[in-house]
Order: structure tokens, then sequence, then C-alpha cells
């Protein structure tokens, strides 16, 4: 049983810091653009289909596919921005329409491009396993230790990036005020391409490393996106920080249900924990009202 347990919280830790990763960058994409982004579980699994594609494919080497999946979702992203939602800013519900019509689009757009059938399976490139504080019945491969460094490291980036650069801060006044970052000459068309395209990339590195560890096909953004979703309402909608706590709790409840109880039970513990936090908090654990 401990060894068990011991597991058990090794792979909360792992699905937290994955979830943390997709939630932010939900966050980051409402809180600047002011649009809730239905399509961004499609950026996940743009990633995703880039890394086998360039990887199981094309031959590229693991880490030079990722990089080339995270620049296609990234670029995927901008185009989003520039061509949908810049044009409906202000609009949210128009915004949401949008988003959910470029869902199905990036999915048929898959389905044309690599056919619909088997799903695709990428072969991890790291082969070994960690065998936690030596317990033999404890072993973690190491491809999802590259997971947990990996988002770990994106949103350690993210945080310095909003909280000691000048980008960072023009984001954070774009949340918190457009009218008055217009007023101090920042551009809100601009700093939102950026936001969502370090939303876009976001979502494509949490493909990219995730592609050896799950089936890759067309509908595998709906999981992520509805579990992203839930994060930031009980986190806070528009909370960077409150999504991470959110991310926390969430992985670790469901992870430790579903091993000792099932999926089912996770998902209904879920939905009344969720509904719990808004009853008690409506803004969520860390709510500010749309701030980044």
């Amino acid at each position: 049983m401990f060894d068990l347990v011991i597991q058990t919280t090794v792979n909360a830790v792992i699905a937290s810091s994955f979830t943390a990763l997709f939630a932010v960058g939900l966050v980051l994409i409402f809180g600047v653009a002011k649009v809730v982004n239905f399509a961004h579980g499609e950026l996940y699994m743009v990633g995703a289909f880039s890394t086998w594609y360039l990887y199981s494919e094309m031959g590229l080497p693991f880490s030079v596919a990722a990089l080339c999946a995270i620049l296609v979702s990234t670029l995927v992203g901008i185009f989003m921005e520039t061509v949908l939602f810049r044009w409906k800013r202000g609009d949210e519900l128009g915004g949401l329409i949008l988003s959910v019509g470029m869902l199905m689009i990036l999915q048929v757009a898959v389905i044309y491009l690599f056919g619909q059938g088997l799903m695709k399976n990428v072969v991890s490139p790291l082969k070994d396993s960690w065998q936690v504080f030596g317990l033999p019945n404890v072993v973690v491969p190491y491809q999802r230790l590259l997971v947990l460094v990996v988002a770990v490291s994106a949103l350690a980036a993210l945080w310095f990036l909003l909280q000691k650069t000048r980008i960072g801060w023009a984001l954070r006044a774009c949340a918190d005020d457009p009218m008055a970052a217009m007023l101090q000459g920042i551009s809100i068309n601009r700093f939102a391409l950026i936001a969502i395209g370090i939303s876009a990339a976001l979502a494509g590195a949490g493909g990219a490393v995730m592609a050896p560890l799950v089936q890759i096909d067309p509908d595998m953004g709906h999981t992520v996106i509805i579990n992203g979703l839930i994060v930031i309402i009980v986190g806070g909608v528009g909370s960077i920080s409150g999504a991470v706590v959110a991310a926390v709790f969430f992985s670790f409840f469901h992870t430790f249900i579903t091993t000792f109880t099932g999926g089912i039970y996770a998902d209904i513990f879920v939905m009344l924990f969720m509904l719990f936090i808004l009853v008690v908090k409506p803004t969520g654990i860390m709510g500010r009202h749309e701030k980044v």
C-alpha cells in the first residue's frame, strides 16, 4: 500500500504540472484577449500530431520535432488571433463561437492530412525509468519526468516574463485595464497577439512532450479542454496563480480517486468539488475579476 501511495503521488505531481501548463495558457488568452478559446485543446492536438509526423514519420530527432511542433502550434494561434479573435474583441460570445468553429476546422484539417482510423503512436525517445527512492515497485518513465521538467520550466519562464520584464508588465496592464493601457501607449492588438502566441506555444509544448504517452487522434483535445476549463473556473477566471493551485488540487484528487476507486467516481467528485467551491466562493479560489 505504501508503494502504491508513493506511485500515485508521483503520478499526481506530473499530472499537476501538465494540467497547470495547459490551464495557464487558457487564462492568459482570456486575461489579455478576452477570449474563451475552446480551440485551445486543438492547439495541444496540433503539437502532438506535428511531433508524431516529424519524429515518427520524417525521422527527425525528438527534440527538433518537439521544437517544430511548438512553432507550428504558435503559428496556428497567431493566425487565430489575427484572422478571427481580433475582430471580435469585446464580444466574448462571438469569440467563443469562432473558437468552436476553429476547433472543428483543425480537426477536419488533421483528418484530411493524416487520415482517420487507427490512432497514431509515438515511441518514447527516453527508454529508461527512474526507481523512486529506490523502491522496487515505484517506477516512473523518464518520458513522464520530461513532462514535469518542461512544464515547470515553462511556467517558471512565464512567471519571470510576467513579473520581471516590460513585456510582462504590459501584458498584465492589458489584462487589468485595457483602456488605461491604451492611454499609456500600449498596443492591445500587439500584446493580445503575444499572449495568444505564448498560450499556443504552451499548448504545443504540452502536446509535444505528451505525444509518446498518449494515443494521438483528432479528438484528443476534448478531455484536456474540459479539464482546463474546470481548473480555471475553480482557480478563478483570469488568475494564473489560481489556475496553478486549482491544477494541483484537481490532479491530486482525480489521480488518487481514480487509482483507489475508479475514473467515473473521480469525475463525479471533481464536479462536486467545483460546485462546492463556486457556492462557497463564486469567483473561484483566487479569482480577481479577469486579472492576470
